[in-house]
């Protein structure tokens, strides 16, 4: 029952920070195509693990990106906090989640290899 009831916060999570990050910060760094993949809220409610990926051929301003991210989870949970109906608000930690990346070099690695 608990784990259920963590997977819909999760996933309620997920979508309202991708709102808020969208649309209520007002971070100029922000400039790269970003998603969030997953949240992961311990069982207390005090912390949450966000995994994101940025989509950028620039390094320097995916990491930009990322920073202003991790600026505003403050404001994140301060506004989750006014919008959701639960007693608190978990800490947001954001993490890049660079598993994409990595299948697309090894994909590209076993497409030289097929080549040769």
């Amino acid at each position: 029952m608990g784990g259920t009831r963590t997977e819909k916060l999760n996933s309620e999570f997920q979508k309202s920070i991708y709102e808020i990050l969208t649309k209520k910060v007002k971070d100029d760094r922000i400039t790269e195509m970003f998603t969030i993949l997953s949240v992961e809220t311990d069982r207390e409610l005090q912390t949450a693990k966000v995994y994101l990926s940025i989509f950028s051929t620039n390094p320097e301003r995916a990491e930009r990106t990322f920073q202003a991210i991790k600026d505003s989870a403050g404001f994140v949970r301060q506004t989750l906090s006014k919008t959701m109906h639960i007693r608190t608000v978990p800490k947001f930690e954001f993490i890049i989640d660079t598993s994409m990346q990595y299948s697309q070099r090894i994909n590209d690695i076993l497409s030289e290899i097929n080549k040769k």
